[in-house]
């Protein structure tokens, strides 16, 4: 399946960087301090790009590649592919929870004990594929359906503390484009 996807966006040259750090391909995420309704557009827009961004960036890698680590010490590439549902899934909750109560607690889960699982190391990755693209459309639908007052509605994150809505999606931007960035910086590396 995925031989016939589109072609691969291009990816970042890490060759002609200093020193790249490859757990932050695209840089550390900040939350910012302040959200613009043109800026949670880009966010929402991002987000919804995630699924197709994953499926290009994975385009024509074979089985052997999936099982490699995108860095020394890190994921495959498929625990990679599979951890995006998993902590998408988790963020899609939050904001349900967020705008149905008032500021949910809500408790961070083990991201690294969750790629240890079985599935995680071995399901093939069109399963999560499939489960990312129906999550986004669901999320999308949701996240167009906001307001500017829903966007200021916050949970409490066990690590985090406050989080507004608006300022879970700008987390939930990067966290698509750095796991992509993950992949394609490998496949540069790897001559893929």
């Amino acid at each position: 399946m995925l031989e016939s996807l589109n072609p691969r966006p291009r990816p970042v040259n890490l060759k002609s960087m200093p020193d790249p750090d490859l757990r932050y391909p695209i840089g550390k995420f900040s939350f910012p301090t302040a959200v613009t309704p043109q800026e949670r557009d880009e966010f929402v827009e991002q987000i919804a790009e995630t699924p197709a961004r994953l499926r290009a960036v994975l385009n024509g890698l074979s089985a052997e590649q999936l099982e490699t680590p995108y860095r020394p010490g890190g994921w495959t590439v498929r625990q990679v592919v599979h951890h995006v549902p998993d902590s998408h899934m988790n963020s899609y909750v939050r904001f349900r929870l967020a705008l149905t109560e008032e500021e949910p607690a809500i408790k961070g889960y083990l991201e690294d004990r969750w790629a240890e699982l079985s599935d995680a190391r071995t399901a093939p990755v069109d399963i999560s594929l499939a489960l990312l693209d129906n999550l986004h459309s669901r999320w999308i639908a949701l996240l167009a359906s906001l307001t500017d007052r829903d966007w200021k509605r916050t949970f409490r994150h066990s690590e985090l503390g406050l989080v507004s809505l608006e300022r879970n999606a700008a987390l939930y931007a990067w966290h698509g484009r750095h796991h992509v960035a993950h992949i394609a910086a490998l496949r540069d590396r790897m001559g893929w």
